[in-house]
């Protein structure tokens, strides 16, 4: 009888999807309800609304961070100092200029139910919550990836 395998390699690739965004989500879940409970300038109704914001904040993430890779893909391929210029600035912009859209996403969909405030009109807070967010999810996919290694 042949033995099962079980690495990752053997699982398909909306397998792994499925795994990795539901590792963020979880990840997204608990930097929001640590910086709820734990930092006043962020205020959320409940624990459905957070899981929702992690969710909306997930898939607006990945969706920017996709746009800056393509972008960024597409004047790698040009020549001369102009593109690289170019390059810099629709990062800056998308990166920077993503978060409004997020916040703004958030304050539509979840409306008072959550809330960033602070300097700025709450606008640093959200900015930090999304560092911590992104921080937290690069230290988890580096203790996953380091458990991998055999």
């Amino acid at each position: 009888m042949e033995e099962k395998k079980q690495g990752l390699e053997y699982f398909s690739t909306p397998q792994k999807l499925f795994v990795g965004y539901t590792l963020a989500i979880l990840v997204d879940l608990t930097v929001l309800n640590l910086l709820e409970e734990y930092w006043h300038y962020v205020n959320i109704s409940s624990f459905t609304v957070s899981l929702g914001a992690a969710i909306l904040l997930q898939l607006l993430l990945k969706l920017s961070i996709g746009l800056e890779h393509r972008l960024a893909a597409y004047f790698k391929t040009k020549p001369g100092t102009a593109p690289k210029i170019y390059r810099g600035v629709s990062t800056y912009i998308i990166l920077v200029g993503s978060k409004f859209v997020m916040l703004g996403a958030i304050d539509v969909v979840f409306g008072d139910a959550v809330s960033f405030s602070g300097p700025w009109n709450g606008i640093m807070a959200f900015f930090v919550v999304v560092f911590v967010i992104l921080i937290a999810e690069t230290i988890v996919g580096k203790i996953y990836r380091a458990l991998g290694d055999d």
